[in-house]
């Protein structure tokens, strides 16, 4: 018995390591009117990742606020994905994600650029380890449907080594070749 204890609690170790971080993005009073008047409770949204291309989002709701991010922190967790980053530092392309009225536009970004997001989204690439990235949120400023839309359009990134996977060929083979540009340059100028 003393055994399966020691078991439990070494799982339960490794899993709240301190390997994730987490950032509270909204906190919501909640209300539920019943017969006696109203019972007020808190919901709260949070982002997890461990800042090396994995990020999940959750929600809690709960009487006190601890235990809501706590729930959230949980769902988080759960719910993570993996994004395959270019250099460790930003998106492989341009994507758009979508979700309900929220729409987001995401664009790669050169080295020294930052992290150019608002709140929400922020808290997503921060979480991700994404360290220069261009975004735009259009249309609805919702939290949860911006949070959404950004996590749509991370499922959607696919990186080069991927893409030459599913097609049979050579990562050299989809890349676009860096000879070619700078030669193509110099003979529209001449003409």
């Amino acid at each position: 018995m003393a055994r399966d204890d020691n078991r439990r609690g070494g799982r339960r170790d490794r899993d709240e390591t301190p390997e994730f971080a987490d950032r509270l993005v909204a906190i919501n009073r909640v209300s539920k009117t019943v017969k006696g008047g109203k019972r007020f409770g808190f919901a709260a949204l949070v982002v997890v990742g461990d800042q090396k291309g994995r990020v999940g989002f959750g929600k809690g709701k709960a009487k006190e606020v601890p235990e809501a991010i706590r729930k959230a922190t949980e769902q988080a967790k759960r719910q993570m994905i993996r994004v395959q980053l270019r250099e460790g530092r930003t998106l492989h392309h341009d994507m758009e994600g979508r979700h309900g009225a929220g729409k987001v536009v995401m664009r790669t970004a050169p080295e020294g650029t930052g992290i150019i997001a608002g709140g929400p989204m922020r808290a997503v690439f921060e979480m991700l380890g994404v360290k220069d990235v261009v975004s735009k949120s259009i249309g609805s400023q919702n939290p949860y449907n911006m949070i959404r839309a950004t996590m749509d359009g991370l499922r959607k990134e696919s990186s080069p080594r991927s893409v030459a996977q599913r097609r049979g060929k050579k990562v050299a083979d989809i890349l676009p070749k860096r000879d070619e540009a700078p030669a193509a340059a110099p003979a529209e100028a001449e003409a």
